[in-house]
């Protein structure tokens, strides 16, 4: 489906004759946008939309937010009814080619997600060249980028067959890379997948099995992560799907685009947010230093930062919280946690967030980010692995808006605009007459 003609607006350039009709589009949901394309062939300007926070790049099938009204959909579905009543790998298929699928569909695409798990053996001598200490993220962009080197017979990306298998394995192998990451950093020796698991089973299998013991998976747990995965999926064209796009543009493999994309989701201000709100609540300390912060937060002239709380996207609620906070509750319950400081130091803060006019007013609501870090932290799992299992989970979103910029043939590669404000035109001065 593209885009329609819903009308037009006039624009004229002040102290000059020069003006341009710029034709409105709708979408299936959301506001009008104007077609800029021609502005300046036309009138000789261009737009200045710093962070793009008012610019659409392209168009797409994918995913839908509504940030006033909470709203999260992928393909038309929403979040709230995909988290209750779907698995991880039926939203990759959905993700993937638009549609729920069938049975049978269903059943290849697992099995064709689950026989690629396994990773090329020499692999595990590339994991060496790095220092015991790296950051799990570093070997993650280190390592994703170097697929291209080890499954190089599938980069033609104007084959469908070969986007196809690329889809497969990134989706696939991906867990596994990070999985790995973990073990190396603690010096555990890696666990190869499990044909016999589901696939945040052998994720959970192959970040805390050994392999001195037998694995028992906990189902709570198990469900807790495949949520996890469900809800980080995929979020329309944020920083990170935006730079897998960009790279994708050049006609770069989908290893190195993904790797873009890894890098991207890297930053404290994106991936780290959920890693960002245990730091915040380390720093608090005690449930009792947590009236003096609320008070710091407040303060404008508090440098004080508070994480986990609001978003940029949702100005009301964000819908995944909702479904987070649930499952946030169900694995505290399963793990019998009841005197765990950090924790404990999250729930009165969510008490607060969600009684205080000033969290109320600003609405400032817990976020995704702040459940996920409660859940993963719960679940034993260290913050340094925090954005690598959301790299994990929005594998797919990036595989899926690559797929979908490849298929599009109005796409050509991405250039922004700038505005120079740096010296004016000058000529050069040799250094003795300087």
């Amino acid at each position: 489906m593209t885009s329609k003609a819903t009308g037009s607006i006039t624009v004229t350039l002040d102290g000059s004759n020069k003006s341009t009709s710029l034709p409105l589009l709708g979408g299936t949901l959301g506001p009008q946008v104007a077609d800029i394309r021609k502005l300046y062939g036309d009138l000789g300007i261009f737009t200045y939309d710093p962070g793009y926070g008012a610019t659409a790049s392209c168009e797409s099938t994918i995913t839908y937010i509504d940030g006033d009204e909470g709203v999260l959909l992928y393909r038309g579905y929403p979040i709230e009814q995909l988290a209750e009543k779907s698995d991880f790998l039926e939203i990759c298929y959905l993700l993937l080619n638009g549609e729920l699928p069938d049975k049978a569909e269903y059943d290849a695409f697992h099995k064709g997600v689950t026989y690629h798990t396994m990773l090329h053996e020499q692999l595990k001598s590339f994991f060496n060249g790095f220092r015991r200490d790296a950051h799990p993220m570093a070997i993650m962009c280190g390592v994703v980028g170097a697929m291209a080197a080890f499954y190089h017979d599938n980069l033609n990306i104007n084959d469908p067959e070969q986007r196809r298998i690329a889809a497969f394995r990134l989706i696939a192998k991906v867990p596994t890379i990070a999985a790995w990451a973990y073990k190396y950093s603690i010096g555990q020796p890696f666990l190869y997948p499990r044909n016999d698991l589901g696939y945040a089973e052998n994720f959970l299998y192959m970040l805390n099995g050994v392999p001195a013991e037998e694995y028992v998976n906990n189902p709570i747990l198990s469900r807790a992560m495949d949520r996890i995965l469900i809800l980080h999926a995929d979020h329309e064209q944020n920083a990170s799907t935006s730079t897998v796009r960009l790279a994708g543009s050049t006609g770069a493999n989908p290893f190195a685009c993904i790797a873009a994309g890894i890098a991207a989701l890297w930053g404290p201000a994106h991936g780290g947010a959920n890693e960002a709100v245990l730091k915040m609540l380390a720093e608090i300390g005690d449930v009792k230093n947590i009236p003096q912060f609320i008070s710091e937060v407040k303060d404008k002239n508090s440098h004080t930062k508070l994480m986990g709380f609001g978003h940029r996207v949702y100005k009301n609620f964000d819908p995944r919280a909702k479904i987070m906070k649930e499952t946030c509750h169900e694995v505290l319950a399963e793990l019998g946690i009841k005197d765990e400081p950090l924790l404990d130091m999250a729930m009165e803060m969510e008490r607060i967030a969600l009684s205080d006019d000033y969290f109320i007013q600003r609405k400032l609501y817990p976020n995704v980010d702040f459940y996920s870090g409660i859940i993963l932290k719960a679940m034993g799992i260290p913050t340094s692995m925090f954005t690598v299992l959301f790299a994990v989970a929005r594998t797919v979103g990036w595989v899926s808006q690559w797929k979908e910029l490849i298929e599009d043939p109005s796409q050509r590669i991405g250039r922004p605009r700038q505005i120079y404000t740096g010296a004016p035109a000058r000529d050069f001065v040799p250094m003795d007459k300087r």
